[in-house]
């Protein structure tokens, strides 16, 4: 199974583009999905998985409190009924990425995903692997094999241990977050972006392309929707049409749709057919320590600022900021051997150099 993951500044068209490529693919005989929050008319062919936030957070809400219930008895804590429960901000986000992890195990070749706009796309893909962090720093996996003894260890320490519900929920968001996260970082998983060519959309592109890069998220195509066509006797539309043409020749390989004059069927659209998946390149580690006595991880930020970009080292891991953007990832096994010796961003790629740290590093005879 593929994925195409679909985003670009709000108001581009993106859920059209979207719903034209998975039309595209049904034609071209793949057993296609489209995943989207939009009210999108039927597509031949397509099976169209419309997002239903209220009820998944209203099912989700009524079953934690239900396990809860001891505790919120204990408590004295009323009950939330069923008709006064409505969704609270990030339930769309959590349906949306629940909605990617059921699609693994569907009978479908490609799955479309109609993402949120851009940026804010970039943070839902990267919330799974963020929320699972959390877990593990709060409920660590080690501490659940004395579950045992949390009876003793309560009675010891004068108050209440976690109940059972607690590490049973959290291991099953963790089963639920891990299957989300490989389907987002699978080798099968691509991104098209979708922008109108304007000054604006080119800022938020670029930052959008710095964020899904350091996630390790690539983009498959860049489609330039609702090009005016060139020649008008109106002088608005003609210059409207040029900075259109300016920008457009920034953004290289850009598949250009036209504009329509007004809002375009998905069976309309003349869309490229998605590309072909590839396995993804790791950040590699160059060794240096010959020439110049340090090794350099090399890790692509297409678009980043220097300005921008932060770095922290955390014991074996490395907190990476670039923008509104932030992600921990662990040092692969020789830079955990050395010290930070300096970073730079070179042709939007930023190099960290490490140097040997002689306590930890193997000694030469």
């Amino acid at each position: 199974m593929r994925t195409l993951l679909v985003t670009g500044p709000g108001g581009s068209g993106r859920t059209t583009v979207a719903a034209a490529t998975a039309l595209q693919a049904a034609r071209e005989g793949a057993r296609t999905q489209l995943i989207t929050a939009d009210d999108v008319a039927e597509l031949p062919g397509v099976t169209v998985t419309r997002l239903a936030p209220a009820e998944a957070f209203r099912d989700d809400l009524l079953a934690l409190q239900d396990r809860a219930r001891s505790a919120l008895d204990l408590l004295g804590a009323a009950r939330l009924d069923a008709d006064e429960l409505t969704p609270l901000p990030g339930s769309d986000e959590l349906a949306l990425l629940r909605a990617l992890r059921d699609s693994a195990a569907g009978p479908h070749d490609l799955v479309v995903v109609d993402l949120p706009p851009a940026p804010r796309a970039v943070a839902v893909l990267a919330l799974p692997g963020q929320l699972r962090r959390y877990l593990r720093r709060l409920l660590p996996a080690e501490r659940q094999a004395a579950r045992a003894l949390r009876p003793v260890l309560g009675r010891l320490a004068g108050a209440a241990m976690p109940a059972e519900w607690l590490y049973e929920t959290a291991a099953r968001w963790e089963s639920e977050l891990a299957a989300t996260q490989a389907v987002i970082e699978a080798d099968t998983t691509l991104v098209r972006l979708v922008a109108e060519p304007t000054q604006a959309a080119d800022r938020i592109l670029r930052t959008t392309g710095t964020g899904l890069a350091l996630h390790g998220l690539r983009t498959e195509a860049l489609i330039a929707n609702r090009i005016w066509p060139e020649g008008s006797a109106d002088p608005w539309l003609a210059d409207a049409a040029a900075h259109q043409r300016k920008t457009a020749a920034a953004w290289q390989s850009a598949y250009e749709i036209p504009h329509l004059g007004r809002d375009p069927l998905p069976a309309e659209l003349d869309v490229p057919p998605p590309g072909p998946s590839a396995p993804r390149a790791p950040w590699p580690v160059e060794d240096r320590l010959a020439d110049d006595g340090v090794l350099v991880w090399r890790i692509p930020l297409p678009g980043a600022v220097r300005e921008e970009l932060t770095l922290i080292r955390r014991g074996d891991e490395m907190v990476i900021g670039a923008g509104p953007f932030r992600r921990v990832v662990p040092l692969p096994s020789a830079p955990r051997r050395c010290t930070v010796a300096g970073a730079g961003l070179v042709d939007g790629e930023l190099r960290v150099r490490f140097a040997p740290d002689p306590d930890l590093w193997p000694r030469t005879p």
